[in-house]
């Protein structure tokens, strides 16, 4: 193990942020660089070797946590690097935008602080990328086979790379004009700067995965034509069907779902476009929706110069320890104060909009809301606390409800969906068409990026037994496994 004492004489330290002052006037990463390698190594030391790693079952991926924190404890970053690759494509997309399964479900974190792992993993392969650690990894030989994955997300990125490593020819077919899917254009450059995704790409495209932007299957080409020309397909499109808000006013100028809103702050900083159509500049703006994506919404405003920002959440505050019907291992509902929140903004819970107000040009100028409160399982309004906000932006960021199927892909394929509206599989990642597989949000519905990173891996398998009639490729999950909750 580590350090046999570390868990007892070294208290939890993560990476620090630089000051909210500065970072809310640039938009790269909001971590000091350079500050987690001085304390990593002792932080690591603090892992247990407990003997059943539970941090294994939070981390769908099965990541080998105490292996890579005791080479991090002894400073040995090349073999940390392997250890951490042996489970996961693409650690410097999970070391910053997981939230971190597996640190709940840290046998330590029952009566102490939980090992930073997180910290642990970002610190590897950033060190492993600076030292020439990352390299193509080609195949030895080529099988002759071809395989189409359409979308370029981290389940189809990480089904790619493992099938191109098998031997397969693949080419990714992404609808935007550039790969990385929602990584590329749903996460804010504050929370990963896209440098991360570009050399992956480099590195996937040096190993031979060929890579097809501004191509929609199911208009651009049809997916039946798609079928024949190669000898298997991974459906990797993700759920990208934005849940609606339908209430009086949602057709006013100025309110948007949060995946129209992002991407055109990110455009900005590809420098595709000088000024996004949709700012948040000199605006008083609410965010309808708690989450990860409502939290990107609310950096974004900081960032654009906004002149207020309230998000709103129609379930109650989570407490700060854990409730006792959420049990260690699980992954509990916790009050998370994310590095957007840290710079300002108010957060409003157990509230729900009534309807949106607008201006005599159909622009919106105030939302109204409602306390609401959970009574025998149902959520009802409380009398006398409606109330009205400014707002001439207004997000909306509550999730997504499945596949678009708007494009003709599910109906060109024939794919038949699950009662949830998702592509339905079978065990093997297989869906109802001969050769054609499905992985990731596509499959599971709206998920963590490490569990479409082990979708991926273990739909590359599936893909591969189907072409050759075995695969020694790993299969870290079925498409039933869920989450450690409750």
């Amino acid at each position: 193990m580590a350090d046999p004492k570390g868990f007892l004489t070294t208290g939890r330290a993560v990476a620090e942020t630089r000051p909210v002052g500065e970072r809310v006037k640039d938009w790269n990463e909001v971590y000091v660089p350079g500050s987690l390698l001085p304390i990593i190594s002792k932080q690591a030391g603090r892992c247990m070797d407990c003997g059943i790693p539970f941090c294994h079952n939070g981390c769908p991926l099965g990541n080998l946590i105490p292996e890579w924190n005791d080479y991090a404890y002894r400073e040995d970053w090349t073999a940390a690097s392997e250890r951490l690759h042996a489970t996961n494509n693409f650690p410097e997309f999970t070391g910053r935008l997981c939230p971190a399964p597996c640190e709940a479900a840290c046998v330590l974190g029952i009566n102490q602080p939980a090992v930073t792992i997180k910290n642990v993993e970002v610190s590897i392969i950033d060190k492993a990328w600076d030292s020439g650690d990352v390299t193509p990894q080609p195949p030895e030989r080529l099988s002759g086979k071809t395989v189409a994955v359409i979308g370029s997300g981290p389940a189809g990125l990480a089904a790619a790379q493992q099938l191109t490593r098998a031997g397969h020819t693949v080419a990714v077919y992404e609808r935007a004009d550039r790969i990385g899917g929602l990584l590329r254009y749903g996460i804010p450059e504050f929370k990963m700067e896209k440098s991360h995704i570009n050399r992956r790409i480099e590195q996937m495209r040096a190993e031979g995965t060929k890579f097809r932007t501004e191509t929609e299957i199911g208009r651009d080409i049809d997916a039946a034509k798609l079928r024949r020309r190669y000898d298997a397909v991974v459906v990797a499109a993700g759920a990208t069907v934005s849940r609606d808000l339908a209430v009086p006013g949602r057709e006013l100028n100025g309110v948007h779902f949060a995946m129209e809103y992002l991407p055109l702050a990110n455009k900005v900083q590809e420098g595709d476009l000088t000024v996004s159509p949709i700012t948040a500049e000199g605006k008083h703006v609410v965010v309808i929706g708690g989450g990860d994506t409502g939290a990107d919404c609310v950096g974004t405003a900081h960032r654009q110069g906004a002149l207020s920002v309230t998000q709103l959440e129609i379930m109650p505050r989570p407490g700060e320890d854990r409730n006792a019907n959420q049990p260690w291992p699980t992954f509990p509902m916790l009050y998370k104060v994310t590095s957007a929140h840290e710079e300002g903004g108010e957060r409003v819970y157990s509230v729900s909009t009534t309807h949106f107000e607008g201006d005599e040009d159909g622009n919106v100028q105030a939302l109204h809301l409602v306390e609401v409160e959970f009574k025998d399982g149902r959520l009802e309004q409380k009398p006398g606390t409606e109330r009205r906000i400014p707002a001439q932006l207004v997000t909306l960021a509550m999730g997504f409800t499945g596949t678009d199927q708007s494009n003709g892909l599910v109906q060109q394929f024939g794919l038949e969906l699950d009662e949830r509206g998702n592509v339905a599989r079978d065990a093997d990642y297989a869906t109802n068409v001969g050769g054609v597989f499905v992985a990731g949000d596509a499959g599971r519905g709206q998920s963590l990026i490490v569990w479409a990173i082990a979708e991926g891996r273990s739909a590359a398998r599936g893909v591969d037994r189907f072409l050759t009639g075995a695969s020694t490729l790993p299969a870290p999950i079925r498409p039933t496994d869920r989450a450690l909750t409750v």
